[in-house]
C-alpha cells in the first residue's frame, strides 16, 4: 500500500521527506533518551491525552486490544497510573530501576494527514537488573501529532519480536 502524504505535513521534494524523517528520528530518540534516564514525568508529557499505549502478546502480534489478550492496553489515565507506580517503591520488580539502554533504527514515516503522522520503527531495548541481561527486540507503530512545541503520541504500539519473554516472563519497564 503505498503512503499518502498531505502537502501541509509531508511535501513531495525528495529533501523535505528526509528533513521530516529525521524530524521524527530525532523525537524518537529524545524520548528512548528519557525512558533510559528514567524521567517518566518528562516521557507521560509527550502523550495527547486521547493517547492510547498497546503491546500485544507475543503470540499474537496484530492482536487487536478489544478482543485479544494483551501485555498492555492503556489510555492515558492508565499511564499516568503506570508511571506513579513505576516510580514508587510499589513496583517491585522496578525497584531499583532496571539499567536500560534502548537503540531505535529503520525510522519511517508511512502515512501523513492533516496533523498527523502514522510512523514505524524498530527497537532493541537491553535490560540490566540483579545481574542479569534482557533483551527486547520489537517495532513501534506510531501515531503522532504535530503541535507547536513538536510532536506528541497520539498512539503507541509496540510489538515484541520474541517468541516469548525471558524466564521472568516479566515486562515491568516501559518498552
Amino acid at each position: 500500500m503505498e503512503p499518502q502524504m498531505s502537502d501541509t505535513l509531508m511535501p513531495q521534494t525528495t529533501h523535505d521527506r528526509l528533513m521530516l524523517r529525521l524530524e521524527v528520528e530525532e523525537f524518537l530518540i529524545e524520548e528512548a533518551a528519557i525512558l533510559d534516564e528514567w524521567r517518566l514525568d518528562d516521557w507521560i508529557a509527550l502523550f495527547t491525552d486521547d493517547a492510547t499505549y498497546v503491546v500485544p502478546s507475543t503470540n499474537l502480534n496484530d492482536g487487536d486490544p478489544t478482543k485479544d489478550l494483551t501485555l498492555i492496553d492503556d489510555d492515558r489515565l492508565r499511564l499516568e497510573w503506570r508511571v506513579k507506580r513505576l516510580k514508587s517503591r510499589h513496583a517491585h520488580r522496578e525497584y531499583p530501576w532496571s539499567r536500560t539502554r534502548r537503540l531505535v533504527t529503520n525510522v519511517r514515516v508511512l502515512e501523513t494527514r492533516d496533523d498527523e503522522l502514522d510512523i514505524t520503527a524498530s527497537i532493541l531495548v537491553h535490560r540490566f537488573r540483579h545481574g542479569r541481561q534482557d533483551h527486547f527486540v520489537a517495532r513501534y507503530l506510531m501515531t503522532l501529532v504535530r503541535t507547536d512545541d513538536g510532536f506528541l503520541i497520539r498512539r503507541r504500539r509496540a510489538e515484541i519480536d520474541q517468541e516469548r519473554l525471558s524466564p521472568n516472563g516479566a515486562l515491568s519497564m516501559i518498552l
